[in-house]
């Protein structure tokens, strides 16, 4: 399979991150947003007309958008059905409302990051007010979740393509002004996935290492202090 990419995009590196997760080989061809534009040029726009990346070309199709490359590349290339878990009609429901907000992330927090970049123009605090928004509701399900020994934003022992949707955004926020230190939860859900086997790299992104398995998940003043920032949201 072959993926138009950009390495700097996150829809891009969600892409990546997936099939590495997977063990999947992708070929990848190098698409130059900016300064480039190549984005723009007739070649790209017979691909996709709309312009954007990634596209994943299947040998089949092309994928046009990124959510639904992660659902191909999950429900072609995982017979467990650990990412996509296609035989529970609950949890699938639920990946399908985090993959909905990983949109919302995408055109706030994502938004707010090419402004600073590249000078994308956008209404700046309103975006960031908007990613704020969507890290509040974010931190409060996984800091209820963790009390109930749930790790993922779906319930379960595994994590979904939900996860890899929201954490390209979320893991890149402060590139737009965007501060993940007032979430403490959402920081451990990051590194959760940062320690997964076959962790792809992207810039500024790295693999954590692996946990000690004495620490206890939370301590008693991490969860006072998480709790207080929950009332308080």
């Amino acid at each position: 399979m072959l993926l138009y990419d950009n390495a700097m995009l996150p829809e891009c590196y969600a892409v990546r991150l997936l099939s590495g997760l997977l063990g999947v080989e992708l070929d990848l061809k190098t698409v130059d947003c900016y300064p480039g534009r190549q984005h723009r040029e007739e070649a790209f726009l017979a691909i996709n007309p709309l312009g954007t990346l990634p596209v994943l070309d299947t040998g089949d199709a092309f994928l046009r958008d990124w959510l639904a490359a992660l659902v191909y590349l999950a429900a072609r290339y995982d017979s467990s059905a650990r990412w996509l878990p296609t035989a529970d009609a609950g949890r699938l429901a639920a990946v399908q409302e985090w993959l909905s907000i990983a949109r919302l992330l995408q055109s706030s927090a994502g938004a707010a990051r090419l402004h600073d970049s590249i000078g994308m123009a956008t209404d700046i605090e309103r975006r960031r007010r908007e990613a704020h928004d969507l890290l509040r509701m974010t931190e409060k399900h996984l800091w209820f979740g963790e009390r109930g020994g749930d790790d993922w934003l779906v319930a379960g022992a595994e994590p979904t393509i939900a996860d890899i949707a929201l954490f390209v955004h979320v893991i890149l926020s402060e590139e737009g002004g965007i501060a993940r230190m007032p979430y403490p939860a959402v920081r451990r859900w990051t590194e959760r996935l940062r320690r997964l086997p076959n962790f792809a790299l992207m810039g500024g992104v790295f693999p954590m290492p692996a946990l000690d398995a004495s620490r206890t998940l939370l301590s008693e003043t991490e969860c006072q202090a998480a709790s207080a920032q929950s009332a308080t949201h």
